[in-house]
């Protein structure tokens, strides 16, 4: 379709729509990794426990959880998507819109999440593990002082990577009526053959990553600098501490 605006007037034009666009994508990014998040660590740890015979060993629980990890991570999120509709239309009420597009967000993020975790996790020197359960330290403790802390700049980068991956799924969601940038990009750029939102929604998702990816390389890298190897020289106190308030 011949366009005979000018630039200026395109971007005039675009802007109410693309500041929608972009808060859209914004709330659907924040709520998915924020679930992701906190489901998806969980998962991630009781995937490394439930396979570490000094931890908690649970040949089940690990083959269950691995097993649906592995089956999600398997299908294709634009048939994810699609096939989630009716679960999302019964969750939520209504499978269109920023809202509905939560639900297959969430559901893809979180197992390559949780398997990003326990690959952090498997990263930390065995040695500071067996040096935490020959003192004695009870397995919360461990989780909290030891793994978490030792894993946490693969974590932050796990995040990164997830925050990612979000971004293209939430662009992807707006085939089926997701909202978001990737609905702008799909009603004007694509149905409406406009090249130049095409062209600026795809400029503002390179933005997107470019700056995730940024924030996510300072913040893993303080965490870098910040080494919790000292962690089995203090452990001690630690457990000393746990059996004090523990009497």
């Amino acid at each position: 379709m011949e366009n005979n605006l000018s630039l200026a007037e395109q971007w005039n034009n675009l802007q109410p729509e693309l500041i929608q666009s972009f808060a859209d994508s914004l709330y659907m990014i924040s709520v998915s990794i924020i679930i992701t998040v906190i489901v998806g660590l969980f998962l991630g740890i009781v995937l490394f426990l439930t396979s570490n015979r000094l931890l908690f060993k649970n040949v089940f629980i690990y083959k269950t959880v691995d097993f649906i990890v592995n089956t999600i991570r398997s299908i294709p999120f634009i048939i994810l998507l699609v096939f989630l509709i009716p679960f999302t239309l019964f969750l939520l009420g209504k499978s269109t819109g920023p809202t509905g597009a939560i639900v297959p967000l969430t559901v893809a993020a979180i197992p390559l999440f949780t398997r990003l975790v326990d690959t952090s996790l498997n990263e930390i020197d065995y040695g500071i593990i067996e040096s935490a359960v020959a003192s004695g330290a009870s397995l919360p403790l461990i989780v909290r002082e030891v793994l978490i802390p030792e894993a946490m700049f693969g974590i932050i980068q796990s995040i990164t990577l997830t925050l990612i991956n979000l971004i293209a799924f939430s662009a992807m969601a707006g085939v089926v009526g997701g909202g978001g940038i990737g609905d702008l990009a799909i009603r004007y750029g694509y149905y409406r053959f406009d090249n130049f939102t095409m062209w600026v929604t795809v400029i503002l998702l390179i933005i997107l990553v470019q700056i995730t990816q940024y924030i996510g390389n300072y913040i893993s890298k303080k965490f870098k600098k910040n080494s919790f190897m000292a962690v089995p020289i203090f452990f001690e106190l630690l457990v000393g501490q746990e059996r004090r308030f523990s009497t």
